[in-house]
């Protein structure tokens, strides 16, 4: 290789180098920025002070002098009083990939970096500014040789790169990049550098260590191969050994041969027998050391694949500041977690749900300074975003203490737009109807702005999260703020699976979405607004088919079919199959053409006996459940009730509160007796629903108190778990209009009493 081959691979190798440098010094610096010590600028001077060195050894005098500028504006960092040299700082590392690919002389970009660095840096020690035209004059010299751009910069073209006076840091005017010989994106304004360095090559670095041990497992793998070959020898030796034994029988059979040639058959099959067996074992043990051996190798290979998340996060406090500039807004954005590391291919779909997220939050979640003010908090947003493995998960979280997320408004948005029925928003919970900011096209606000676009976002980051095998899930809080987490496989190339049957066909199921396995119980089996649930931890599950959901023969067996109980995020299912297979560790494949576009798939996976798995979406069953659910709420009563409901078990009240909000009616909730007593005297309600057993004042007394009041006309219906014939008399001697044991509580037999007491049917 000649001269110029040699420079040529070492200016790939340093610009890659450089690049890693950079992402390194952008996450120290977010560090400092959220609180980080003194060790933070240590670490960043060490990599500044490396990066000069080789800039200057490669000839990049402008980006060498620019890191030298760097180093010295550090020193004042810890002195500084606003936020102007820390962001002098972010924005020239945020720039550095873009200064690799300019000429190693710098260009006007360049200069615009190292005019801003300059003028911190000598700023307190230098003399009054020189006069507009000694600028003037200046400005030509400079313009003419690259190398004047370590001199002094011109006033003139400071003063354009920084706004007004303002409590928020400076930022350069957006400099043109010098003209390529190919198109090349505009300089970073927002810090996407890392991101694009990600996303631009299909290359990682691994670790030699890691590559050695890949290396000394593939050879393990073929001295097993190479012991696989003498087995096969060994394995032919014996059957030959059978076949001249079977010649032999056939021969002493015909002849009538003497009990001397028949004993020495039956040694002979002795000794083979025995070498069988011997034989068996030591395959037996090969096949285990060979499993064990592929295992570790394919659990290496995964870990080689894997990057850290710090190449995305680093891109993220700076995109968070730029667009709360260009919202008039302050943010203090912290990342944590940048070094957990996940599968390559998950970054590139990761990173754009990261921005929506965080570009959701400045322009719908963080308030305006004055706003923040008036509501008592600082006048600085604060967005948090962190990352940390969870089991065979990646969990992602970003949370702001903005407004928060109205679900009142949500709720009229959603009607408005006829995203959902009146009966389904009256029989959803809080939860599910912050879960529709996820519906397409669901937004709030009624304008458009050049951040937050026209309402097209939340549903791309579930759809997208969802196709990695993940989960997105929101919760809020009026006035506190509002949290985003997003839960994804570290790797896509290996993943542990419940296997199970429909038919004759297996399916999987990823295991970390799998809550259990086990058959439905007839006595665990409620319907709640049309929707036959089962009781599971706690928990009410639709049930569905699975074999019907997919238009297979499959469907439920007997009274008590097997299910597997599934649960992601708020939400679950129980799915009706005809058997399991076992749980196993797959290598995933993505679906192909002919069976990409089936509902319900995400994956395939290969199976020992040569069958094929496909592997289907928790996500999306989940969505087919509560679709039918949604659809089984619209039927309603004709007329609203304002149904008063006591119990002291929340999992009842709430399943029941469910129930009668599916049937069109305002359900208000009490925890005993005492607290429904005095809600009843303070407003108005058209139908009492108690249980019995409960502290402070029990549902029979609290009967007897309303029908010896003014409330005496009140219907009471006492919705009990004990229905013993004694039971049912103190309800009716307390006053009860009708009573009800919760083991036979079912939509039907719940709208028909309410009906004849009230009066409700059309």
């Amino acid at each position: 290789m000649n001269a110029e081959g040699i420079r040529q691979k070492l200016l790939v190798k340093f610009r890659e180098v450089a690049g890693d440098r950079t992402e390194r010094i952008l996450a120290v610096l977010s560090s400092f920025e959220s609180g980080g010590g003194q060790e933070a600028l240590a670490e960043v001077a060490r990599e500044l002070h490396t990066l000069k060195g080789e800039a200057r050894m490669m000839g990049f005098s402008a980006l060498s002098s620019i890191a030298h500028l760097a180093e010295d504006l550090l020193e004042l960092l810890p002195r500084a009083t606003d936020g102007k040299v820390l962001g002098a700082l972010l924005r020239a590392c945020e720039a550095i990939p873009f200064l690799l690919d300019e000429e190693p002389e710098g260009g006007s970009f360049a200069r615009e970096i190292e005019a801003e660095l300059r003028a911190l840096v000598e700023g307190p020690r230098a003399g009054p500014p020189p006069s507009p035209q000694a600028a003037a004059s200046q400005a030509p010299a400079a313009e003419a040789s690259p190398a004047a751009a370590g001199g002094a910069a011109p006033e003139a073209s400071l003063d354009e790169a920084r706004p007004s006076d303002s409590a928020r840091p400076p930022a350069p005017s957006k400099p043109q990049p010098p003209p390529p010989p190919t198109e090349k994106a505009d300089p970073p304004a927002g810090g996407e550098a890392a991101a694009a360095l990600l996303r631009s090559g299909s290359s990682i670095r691994i670790h030699l260590d890691a590559l050695d041990e890949i290396a000394g497992l593939t050879g393990d793998v073929m001295v097993e191969g190479a012991r696989s070959g003498t087995r096969v020898l060994e394995l032919r030796r014996l059957l030959e050994g059978w076949s001249q034994v079977a010649d032999r029988l056939l021969v002493a059979a015909r002849n009538g041969s003497g009990a001397e040639e028949v004993a020495d058959l039956e040694d002979e099959l002795h000794r083979l027998r025995t070498e069988a067996f011997r034989f068996f074992h030591r395959h037996a043990e090969a096949v285990a050391d060979v499993r064990e051996l592929l295992s570790t190798l394919a659990e290496r290979v995964a870990q080689a694949r894997m990057i850290p998340l710090s190449g995305v996060f680093a891109d993220l406090p700076a995109k968070a500041r730029k667009l709360a500039r260009e919202h008039g807004k302050e943010i203090v954005c912290v990342v944590e977690g940048g070094d957990t590391r996940v599968d390559k291919s998950v970054i590139p779909s990761l990173n754009d749900p990261l921005i929506h997220l965080v570009r959701n939050a400045i322009d719908h979640g963080i308030e305006s300074p004055e706003e923040r003010v008036a509501a008592g908090k600082s006048p600085e947003g604060n967005l948090r975003i962190s990352a940390r493995p969870d089991g065979d998960r990646l969990e992602v979280v970003l949370e702001d203490d903005g407004r928060g997320i109205d679900p009142d408004r949500v709720r009229q948005t959603a009607l408005e737009r006829n995203l959902i029925s009146p009966a389904e928003a009256a029989a959803m919970s809080r939860a599910s109807i912050i879960d529709l900011v996820f519906h397409p096209g669901f937004s709030t606000r009624k304008e458009t702005s050049e951040i937050s676009g026209r309402g097209v976002g939340l549903d791309v980051v579930r759809r997208r999260v969802v196709a990695l095998g993940g989960t997105v899930t929101v919760q809020s809080e009026v006035g506190k703020g509002t949290r985003f987490i997003l839960r994804l496989p570290q790797s896509v190339a290996l993943m542990k699976v419940l296997l199970f049957r429909i038919d004759d066909d297996v399916f999987g199921l990823p295991a970390v979405d799998v809550e259990g396995v086990g058959r439905i119980e007839p006595d665990s089996v409620l319907e709640i607004a049309g929707v036959r649930t089962v009781r599971y931890n706690d928990r009410f599950l639709p049930i569905v088919a699975l074999g019907p959901l997919l238009a297979l023969n499959g469907g439920p067996q007997g009274k008590r079919p097997p299910a597997v109980f599934v649960w992601q995020g708020n939400h679950g299912v129980a799915l009706v199959v005809d058997g399991f297979v076992g749980d196993r560790e797959v290598a995933v494949k993505a679906p192909s053409a002919f069976i990409k576009g089936m509902r319900y798939v995400s994956g395939a996976a290969a199976m020992e006996d040569g069958r094929v798995a496909l592997l289907l979406s928790a996500a999306e069953l989940i969505a087919a459940a509560r679709n039918f659910g949604a659809h089984a709420a619209g039927r309603q009563a004709a007329r609203k009730l304002r149904v008063l409901l006591v119990d002291d078990s929340l999992l009842a009240r709430e399943t029941e509160a469910a129930l009668l909000r599916s049937q069109g009616h305002e359900v208000d909730e009490a925890a005993d007796g005492e607290e429904a007593w005095q809600k009843l005297n303070s407003g108005a309600y058209d139908l009492l629903i108690t249980d019995v057993q409960m502290p402070n004042l029990d549902g029979i007394a609290l009967t007897r108190r309303v029908k010896s009041s003014h409330l005496r006309h009140l219907p009471v219906v006492i919705l009990s778990s004990l229905a013993a014939p004694q039971d049912l008399r103190r309800g009716a001697e307390a006053g009860a209009d009708a009573y009800i044991a919760k083991s036979e509580l079912d939509g039907e037999k719940l709208a028909a009493t309410i009906e004849r007491l009230c009066g409700t049917g059309s």
